[in-house]
């Protein structure tokens, strides 16, 4: 069975699992693929995973930190430059999971460094995760993809993947924490190049065959429209935040003028019905507040405008409209 190598030249996410959809549904399966590629700063998330609860929208939008949500399952991780992610591709029956993780651990011997399989997912050294994986069929096909740490900021994986404790009854699946390490502890002259290096020759071998390496850039967008339509996809604010599970924000604080108690109900990221407990005087205010907040986007940006457009329409009530705004924008920084 022919091989197949892919490289990305191309750091921003939103092309590079683009890409990896495209090989997915597009290419012929019948031959074993490999697909090498790195992002800049970005919180990737699985498909049924909710933003709000896994990571900080704020500080991620005041960074410049992509969000991109993968279209295969599993927890969130944080990539940059220091991750290399590996995607394989294989008929599915000729599909073998063990091939792949043996793959990555022979590469990673050529470098020293000695890995082995923890679980279904991940791969260690000594007892530091070094590797998650995740994977994907189809009727004719078989996806596994992972990532490997060779030199990552894991000060900056804390900072984006430890949320805002808000209260959210989330439904979907919350990633769990494990202790890591990257490759550069096990061998100061790793990196992202050496290490594709090793992948490659270990992939070739262990098929008993080799192929050209071919380079993915920008290019390949214009010269695939299929890939352009999934890029499209994977860069719309419906597929990252939209595809959220649904869950319910409940927030409760007293104002001089009243105690508001807030359960937002939130599907597809839009806010589908707003309850209101409260004490205030002012019933037309609750009125005003659920009739404003209902069916606009779970967004601080949307509900910061939406808010203003009602302070400023009833002056009598601008002060109270205020201080719900100040205070519900800044229970949901992240």
């Amino acid at each position: 069975m022919k091989l197949r190598i892919l490289k990305s030249a191309v750091t921003n996410p939103w092309f590079n699992l683009a890409t990896e959809d495209w090989i997915f549904n597009t290419l012929n399966p019948d031959s074993h693929t490999l697909f090498l590629w790195r992002n800049s700063e970005t919180v990737v998330i699985g498909r049924s995973q909710n933003p709000w609860v896994e990571c900080k929208i704020d500080k991620m939008e005041a960074d410049d930190v992509f969000l991109a949500r993968r279209q295969s399952g599993g927890g969130a991780v944080f990539h940059d430059l220091g991750n290399t992610n590996f995607t394989f591709l294989s008929p599915k029956d000729d599909y073998d999971q063990e091939a792949n993780f043996t793959i990555i651990i022979n590469a990673l011997k050529k470098l020293g460094i000695h890995a082995e399989l923890s679980g279904r997912n991940d791969m260690q050294v000594g007892d530091k995760k070094i590797s998650g994986s995740a994977f994907k069929h189809a009727a004719d096909r078989s996806f596994h993809h992972g990532t490997l740490l060779v030199n990552a900021n894991m000060q900056k994986l804390g900072d984006y993947l430890n949320p805002h404790p808000l209260k959210l009854k989330a439904k979907g699946i919350k990633s769990v924490r494990a202790r890591v390490a990257n490759l550069i502890e096990f061998n100061e002259n790793i990196n992202h190049e050496t290490l594709s290096d090793a992948i490659i020759e270990a992939f070739c071998e262990y098929h008993g065959d080799t192929a050209p390496v071919e380079e993915l850039d920008e290019a390949s967008l214009a010269k695939q429209p299929t890939l352009n339509k999934y890029y499209q996809q994977m860069a719309d604010w419906d597929w990252r935040f939209g595809k959220t599970p649904e869950f319910t924000h409940h927030v409760e604080t007293r104002f001089d003028w009243g105690i508001i108690d807030l359960h937002l109900d939130v599907k597809q990221a839009v806010i589908s019905e707003v309850v209101i407990f409260s004490d205030a005087l002012n019933v037309e205010l609750i009125d005003f507040l659920k009739a404003t907040l209902t069916g606009i986007k779970y967004n601080r940006s949307e509900i910061k405008a939406k808010l203003a457009e009602l302070s400023k329409a009833n002056p009598e009530l601008a002060a109270q409209v205020d201080d719900v705004s100040a205070w519900l924008l800044g229970e949901m920084e992240g």
